[in-house]
Order: C-alpha cells, then sequence, then structure tokens
C-alpha cells in the first residue's frame, strides 16, 4: 500500500493486529516477503508519518508475531494501536531484481489490454496462498499476476499490460432419469 498525500512516499509493512497479554505487547501481521524484515527497519511509523514506533520482536504466535513497542507497557496502552498500519520510508526498501516489484509500486497503476484498452486502475494486490492476485478497478474478477496475465510492467509510465483469461462458465451436470 501507499500512501498518498504528503506521505506518498511510505509503503506499509505490516499492522497491529490487537494486544496480547498485560504487558504492553501487541501481535502484528507482517507485509513484507521475508515476514521478520518488517523488525528489521529501525522506527517505523503510522499512515501520518507524525507517530513512530520502535519495535522489538519477542516471539511469533501463528503467522503472527509478538512485538514489544518502546513506551507501551500495559494492555490499555496496547489496545489504543489496534489496526494500526506500519509504514517504512519507500527509500529503505532495498532494490528490487529485474521483473521484481514492489505491491505498493504497483498499486495504481493504469492497466491497459495489448491493444490499449484501458481497463482501469491496479486498487489492490492479494496473495490468498496460491499466488499473487491484481484487484483493477472496472474488472469483475482478480487476475492472476503471472507473466501470462502481466506481459509487462512499466514502472517508468505507470502502467501495466493485462491479457484477460477467458472466463470459464461452470454448468451443473445433468443426471440421467434412473
Amino acid at each position: 500500500m501507499t500512501v498518498s498525500g504528503e506521505c506518498e512516499n511510505l509503503v506499509c509493512v505490516g499492522v497491529i493486529t490487537t494486544a496480547h497479554g498485560v504487558r504492553g505487547l501487541v501481535k502484528v501481521k507482517s507485509f513484507t516477503q521475508n515476514a521478520a524484515d518488517f523488525a528489521a527497519f529501525g522506527a517505523l511509523s503510522d499512515a501520518s508519518a507524525k507517530r513512530s514506533f520502535n519495535v522489538q520482536i519477542v516471539g511469533s504466535n501463528k503467522d503472527l508475531f509478538l512485538v514489544q513497542i518502546d513506551g507501551v507497557t500495559d494492555r490499555n496502552a496496547a489496545e489504543a494501536l489496534r489496526g494500526t498500519e506500519l509504514f517504512v520510508a519507500r527509500s529503505q526498501l532495498p532494490e528490487t531484481a529485474q521483473d521484481e516489484f514492489y505491491y505498493a509500486d504497483l498499486i495504481g497503476m493504469t492497466a491497459r489490454t495489448p491493444d490499449g484498452k484501458v481497463l482501469g486502475t491496479v486498487k489492490a494486490m492479494y496473495n490468498f496462498g496460491a499466488g499473487d492476485m491484481l484487484e483493477i478497478n472496472g474488472v469483475e474478477d482478480f487476475i492472476s499476476f503471472s507473466k501470462q496475465n502481466i506481459p509487462d510492467v512499466d514502472l517508468k509510465n505507470r502502467v501495466i499490460t493485462v491479457c484477460l483469461p477467458e472466463s470459464v462458465e461452470a454448468k451443473p451436470e445433468e443426471r440421467p432419469e434412473s
């Protein structure tokens, strides 16, 4: 996710989901490729970049990390942070390899067919476990983020080429009468 406005160069690397225990620990869901990397960037900020959080991973619980935030020492303070997205400056992220992209770089790009027809803009990227999926405003279905479906990503001009897959309609089987 990229934040617009004065903080447009921030990238969301995680979100505080809930408090854990009574000593101020929080659970964090990471959005980084290597899940624990969100804590390696140093101080994280909220979306406004007005609040800063120094975090330390102290454990994990399923797919969430148990995190201590400097200055948060009780459950009430931890609960007050529920839902807070954690951001870093885009400049802190490592450079990507060729044909590798940050989700935040793709959000808002114009999606076009190979013949130039504008489909809409990239609204979101998801990974439900079977691969990356694009959500495009104006397109009903998610599009698998594969070379076959997305043959070109032009970061400089903020345009992606989308080859829409043919939709398959499932029809109920007709059963012979017995």
